[in-house]
């Protein structure tokens, strides 16, 4: 999985003209912000945790840092984030790349309040080089997310 299956995604959403590549590497909130050229806190960065026997993935604001407890009042246990092979395994893309897009089956996606602040937000879409450009109500329609929690500190 990764790129093109997050770009197909989107195409057939009727977003894929949305969808950015790059030459350098966003897989950090700071180089997408530069390779997009917007202010950092815009990046929507996809943070994943096991919760009982399902992978949880947190869309958030780029300058938004898990609240312990406040996940711990939402998901009644202490934030654990995947790791790299799990996120592989589980979400469909590697670290750098997670979005909500062309994912597995299975996992649940959020996104938290810290986004709500922002008209537009640049989500990564399925690589270390790529990001798309979507309003708040296109990312909360287009991530088939759960709903909206509020589980960080800016």
């Amino acid at each position: 999985m990764g790129l093109e299956e997050a770009k197909r995604y989107l195409e057939e959403k009727g977003y894929g003209d949305r969808v950015m590549t790059f030459d350098v590497s966003s897989a950090t909130v700071e180089l997408a912000a530069m390779a997009v050229g917007t202010e950092p806190e815009r990046i929507a960065k996809s943070l994943t945790f096991m919760v009982e026997d399902r992978p949880v993935m947190i869309l958030c604001a780029g300058d938004a840092k898990i609240s312990n407890p406040k996940y711990k009042g939402v998901f009644h246990k202490k934030a654990k984030m995947l790791t790299r092979e799990e996120v592989i395994d589980l979400v469909g893309h590697d670290v750098g790349g997670v979005c909500p897009f062309g994912i597995k089956d299975g996992v649940d996606v959020y996104l938290d309040e810290s986004l709500k602040r922002f008209d537009k937000v640049y989500p990564a879409c399925g690589s270390a080089s790529s990001a798309v450009e979507l309003t708040i109500e296109e990312l909360e329609d287009l991530s088939a997310c759960r709903g909206w929690i509020d589980v960080c500190k800016v």
